[in-house]
């Protein structure tokens, strides 16, 4: 049975085009997640995995969908081998089922490190560089205008004692640590 997979990184990336191609193909389960790739925990992809029979076909739409990294690619692609069922990849050419496919997979895989190696390399290389010419990255220190005004705002309601620190927060529309951080900033003591 072909069983498909389809993973978009965050809640507002949509999954229609992935889940188009994995019916044409022919897929006749497919198991959906949000969810970045560098996440170890996503409970759909275990869930497929854990119901693979021999025989059966994990098609993706690219690569990347199911891993990140080598170790994380090759390591799901052993597990699915393992469990006797193969991978197809709709837009890398791959599937494992044939000894072509496989041999073309770790190729890829391997090439594929190689460039997000050399990418960080080069991004490594141009910090010191920029570091040594004085330059300095990263944010920005202290607060934007509108956190600013956030902070004095937090502050006026958590010292006038009428709303609670979830309420301020819903009105705010920040989280709880936000809050805090407002207030530190602020140098208001929270007892």
């Amino acid at each position: 049975m072909k069983i498909g997979y389809a993973r978009v990184s965050t809640k507002d990336q949509n999954l229609s085009l992935q889940k188009d191609a994995l019916q044409k193909e022919g897929c006749e389960l497919i198991f959906e997640e949000k969810a970045s790739g560098a996440k170890s925990d996503r409970p759909e992809l275990r869930r497929m995995i854990d119901q693979l029979r021999k025989g059966d076909i994990v098609v993706i739409w690219k690569l990347d969908r199911l891993g990140r990294s080598l170790r994380d690619l090759v390591n799901l692609v052993t597990e699915i081998q393992d469990k006797g069922a193969g991978l197809k990849s709709l837009n890398d050419s791959i599937d494992t089922t044939t000894p072509q496919g496989k041999l073309t997979f770790h190729l890829f895989a391997a090439l594929a490190e190689f460039e997000r190696d050399i990418i960080s390399e080069r991004t490594k290389a141009g910090l010191e560089s920029a570091r040594a010419r004085g330059r300095k990255g990263g944010r920005p220190k202290g607060l934007s205008e509108q956190a600013k005004n956030k902070a004095i705002i937090a502050e006026t309601l958590y010292r006038e004692g009428g709303f609670s620190v979830k309420q301020i927060c819903q009105h705010l529309d920040i989280a709880r640590s936000t809050f805090y951080k407002l207030l530190k900033y602020r140098g208001v003591q929270v007892g």
